[in-house]
């Protein structure tokens, strides 16, 4: 799969010549943006790039690396995925996850082993690269709210599409969602070429993290974006192990509208608070519908389907019987800590606060939309 240029320089030219009155306008801040990103992804992507060729010569073994029962975790966004993969992440005996570093910084096994290098070095040394390191990442990027992100915990390896530039993340970047609104229909809207390459360079980047390890026997991923994309998914990783989490459709969706609308505040200034809201109802519509489809059709033995409340209200039931259906043996250590980090969540309680009103929406309005969902799971109708 090649790096989707076409698409990478149309935003170039709709940024820069074609945002008046868009979501995507030119002000100071977004000028700011655009040009630190032309100039750092670019020149960083040559490098990430390279590495990968160099994986190709140096590291070959990986492409022979096992995928033996991967974990994904998907359903629509702000439905738990996050919490889920940071408890089971702690379980370094079963699983690796990808951080926001290995993602972005090292992606490839050349990189992974050269920083590996650098950080054995700096240990001889004290340390000093490595309390720079945790410094930025307390200034940058532990100060982005909603969704708590840092260079050392496990993220959302869809970002790894960011290097083929070939995902619905792009679009947070640049709001222009009749370019990168396929990608929230990618098994519906994508030709059958386009979903194959993309799967297998996604593969391809899971043998890379995996062979660069070594000792973990599963890889755990979360990726809500991977819910229209499941059937592609099954088909590319055949011994893929899934858990799609529902939630209730109406904190789902404000949960939902309010973190996109704060990501596109982040990097551009939309001209509303709360952008692209009907576009939002549709796919995570979609993406209610679609993996639901896909997974009445699968082995039995090889998917569960978990609501968010009981997740939230129990988190060492569910995982004890994630563990129990998918066959990952589990160690005293993290039993300990398992049972630690239930106790918890049992008394957290969220501090976000939305409104119907606020978004444009009604109650009438999710019913219409969502109401089967409420049906199928039993969920308590809204107020």
């Amino acid at each position: 799969m090649s790096y989707n240029f076409k698409l990478f320089f149309r935003s170039f030219y709709q940024s820069f010549f074609k945002a008046k009155g868009t979501h995507a306008r030119l002000t100071r801040r977004r000028v700011l943006f655009l040009l630190l990103f032309y100039v750092v992804w670019p020149l960083w992507g040559v490098i990430v790039w390279f590495s990968f060729l160099l994986d190709e010569v140096l590291f070959p073994g990986f492409k022979r690396q096992p995928l033996d029962k991967p974990l994904f975790i998907t359903g629509n966004f702000r439905s738990g995925s996050t919490f889920l993969q940071r408890l089971l992440a702690q379980d370094r005996q079963n699983f690796t996850s990808a951080t926001t570093w290995d993602i972005f910084i090292s992606p490839s096994v050349t990189l992974t082993r050269l920083f590996g290098l650098i950080r054995a070095l700096d240990r001889l040394i004290g340390n000093p690269l490595t309390r720079l390191l945790k410094w930025l990442d307390r200034r940058t990027l532990g100060r982005v709210e909603i969704h708590r992100i840092s260079f050392f915990k496990p993220e959302e390896d869809e970002n790894i599409l960011l290097h083929l530039w070939s995902t619905s993340f792009a679009g947070m970047l640049f709001p222009f969602m009749k370019d990168y609104g396929k990608y929230f229909y990618f098994d519906q809207q994508l030709e059958e070429k386009e979903k194959q390459g993309i799967l297998r360079f996604y593969r391809r980047a899971v043998q890379r993290h995996l062979y660069a390890r070594g000792r973990f026997p599963h890889f755990l991923s979360k990726n809500p974006s991977f819910s229209p994309k499941l059937g592609s998914i099954l088909k590319e990783i055949p011994d893929a192990r899934i858990i799609y989490l529902v939630r209730e459709p109406q904190d789902m969706l404000l949960s939902t509208i309010s973190w996109l609308g704060y990501t596109w505040h982040v990097f551009s200034d939309p001209l509303v608070k709360y952008p692209f809201i009907e576009e939002i109802i549709q796919f995570s519509r979609h993406w209610y519908d679609y993996p639901l489809r896909i997974l009445a059709d699968a082995d039995p033995q090889k998917y569960l389907i978990i609501k968010y409340n009981d997740l939230t209200a129990d988190p060492e039931k569910i995982v004890r019987m994630i563990y129990a259906k998918f066959g990952y043996g589990m160690s005293a250590e993290f039993e300990r800590y398992l049972r630690a980090e239930s106790e918890k969540s049992r008394r957290y309680t969220s501090g976000h606060q939305y409104s119907l009103e606020e978004m444009g929406l009604t109650r009438e309005r999710v019913l219409r939309e969502f109401g089967d969902v409420y049906a199928r799971f039993g969920f308590e109708l809204p107020e």
